[in-house]
């Protein structure tokens, strides 16, 4: 908008095609928990005191406010699991997320059908019945990039000068750093709605939504492969009834495999 009233002022005309080219600001969300934008900002946070790691930054639409920071060390799907985990259960379940073509949201290689189509991610969020949108570039989400720099600029130097210097203690930071951006930045929605949904999820259901699910087919030797490792399963009554099928292999963050 200020660069069209720019170009006004400065008497450049332009053609209707050229026109429909220039981008246009995205309006925000009319309510909370309409639309909340997900990304993760990786950035040398501690400076010299420590290595890069990433922010993982959860930042609602419609007023701006932080709903979560996590710091992890780097973007997967382990990772976007654990903090969604604590968003479900810190605000219920928003109508959307907005994030950019990282394939942790979204399927690379249109030959990768493991999941219908879909990431581990946003199988997971088809679970609980929420929709991923993905932009189409970084401009598109502007507003939780944006935040981003602020972020790197405010929240490095308060880390600086409250001396945290590793993940650990920057995670028990995040909280007082978060009520005191909001107070500062959040604003008012159009709406007074919330739109975010209770979790009528129980916690071993969810534990089994946010993992990595797979199906391998257990061969003569009830063996199976998975991540480049051969599986054999212990022999017993149930094993051995599984010769020939496909069973379902549950991964969670900390290595455990369930069959």
């Amino acid at each position: 908008e200020t660069l069209r009233k720019w170009m006004a002022e400065a008497g450049i005309r332009l053609s209707r095609k050229e026109r429909r080219t220039l981008p246009r600001q995205r309006l925000h969300r009319a309510a909370s928990g309409e639309l909340v934008q997900i990304d993760g900002s990786e950035h040398r946070w501690f400076t010299e005191r420590g290595g890069p790691c990433t922010l993982l930054v959860f930042i609602d639409d419609a007023t701006g406010k932080l709903q979560q920071l996590r710091f992890v060390k780097s973007e997967s799907t382990f990772s976007y699991f654990e903090a969604l985990d604590l968003y479900l259960k810190a605000h219920g379940c928003p109508v959307a997320f907005y994030s950019d073509k990282h394939t942790v949201f979204r399927v690379a290689k249109a030959e990768a059908r493991a999941g219908r189509g879909m990431t581990q991610f946003g199988r997971a969020l088809a679970e609980l019945t929420i929709e991923i949108l993905c932009a189409n570039s970084s401009q598109a989400k502007g507003r939780v990039e944006r935040v981003n720099r602020t972020l790197q600029d405010r929240l490095g130097e308060e880390m600086r000068l409250a001396g945290v210097s590793d993940i650990e203690t920057a995670t028990a930071f995040l909280p007082v750093f978060t009520t005191s951006f909001n107070q500062k930045f959040a604003k008012v929605p159009a709406r007074p709605d919330n739109l975010h949904r209770a979790l009528n999820v129980a916690p071993n259901r969810l534990r089994d939504v946010l993992c990595k699910r797979e199906q391998r087919y257990v061969g003569q030797q009830l063996s199976f492969s998975y991540e480049r490792k051969q599986i054999i399963l212990e022999k017993n009554d149930i094993s051995c009834g599984l010769v020939g099928k496909y069973v379902d292999i549950h991964e969670f963050a900390n290595g455990q495999l369930e069959v």
